[in-house]
């Protein structure tokens, strides 16, 4: 049976609904050795909630956060792509380390695909697709956005945290 997850948008819930889901996102654990490369989940949400450029999302299953991720326009070189504008770039993405190995991330970031293309449409946007990038020493992420449908267009040199892998999925 295939994982299902919601995105919630946290930028749609009133005041009461987001600080209960914030606290949810405050609690997810990272795996050994992603802080390296991810961020702490509830910065990452609420550097979403302050930028409009970025569309911050909690990925609920069954009723509770099991990950976040963002949406962001005019931001894809930061994982390498050619351009800013002809992609949404997905950033901050993790699914907490007791929910992994459940089909999670492949169904969120195929998820985030089919979110992004509704933005596109509602905002007006050129996008035709989502970026992103991933650590080479990452097998799993990488194996998870392969499931998702994204293709690897290749290395990028230009992460925090060494090369990383490019990839990208149109709408």
């Amino acid at each position: 049976m295939a994982a299902h997850v919601w995105l919630i948008a946290l930028k749609d819930l009133d005041g009461d609904a987001r600080a209960v889901k914030l606290g949810e996102v405050a609690e997810l654990e990272l795996g050994e050795g992603q802080g390296r490369f991810v961020g702490d989940p509830l910065r990452m949400a609420l550097a979403g909630l302050e930028d409009d450029s970025r569309f911050p999302y909690v990925l609920d299953a069954n009723g509770s956060a099991v990950g976040v991720a963002t949406l962001q326009s005019g931001a894809a070189r930061a994982a390498g792509w050619a351009d800013n504008d002809s992609a949404w770039l997905l950033r901050g993405f993790l699914v907490d380390r007791r929910q992994q190995g459940r089909g999670f991330g492949a169904a969120a970031s195929a998820a985030a695909v089919r979110e992004a293309g509704r933005l596109t449409r509602v905002l007006g946007g050129g996008q035709r697709g989502v970026v992103l990038s991933v650590n080479e020493a990452n097998p799993a992420g990488q194996a998870a956005y392969r499931k998702a449908g994204f293709e690897d267009c290749g290395q990028y040199l230009g992460g925090d945290a060494g090369a990383q892998r490019i990839f990208y999925r149109s709408f």
